[in-house]
C-alpha cells in the first residue's frame, strides 16, 4: 500500500473529514484531495503537515527499517 493510501485509509477509519485535515495542514482542499487520490505527489513537507494535523508520527504511514535491517 502506498503512503497516500495509508493516509487516506487512516483518515477514513477515524471518521475525520478531509476538509478539516486539509485546513489544519494548510493544504488547499483540491490539492489535498488530489494527494489522497494519487493524482499529485505526496511530498515530505505535505506528509509532515498532514501528520501534524492528525497528531501522529510519519512512521505510522512509512515503514522504517530497524538498524539490523539496514
Amino acid at each position: 500500500m502506498r503512503v497516500y493510501e495509508k493516509v487516506r485509509a487512516y483518515i477514513d477509519e477515524k471518521g475525520y473529514k478531509q476538509v478539516n485535515i486539509a485546513q489544519k495542514a494548510g493544504i488547499p482542499k483540491a490539492t489535498f484531495n488530489a494527494i489522497l487520490n494519487g493524482k499529485r505527489t505526496l511530498y515530505a513537507d505535505d506528509l509532515r503537515a498532514i501528520c501534524l494535523a492528525l497528531n501522529v508520527s510519519p512512521e505510522l504511514f512509512i515503514e522504517v527499517p530497524k538498524n539490523s535491517e539496514l
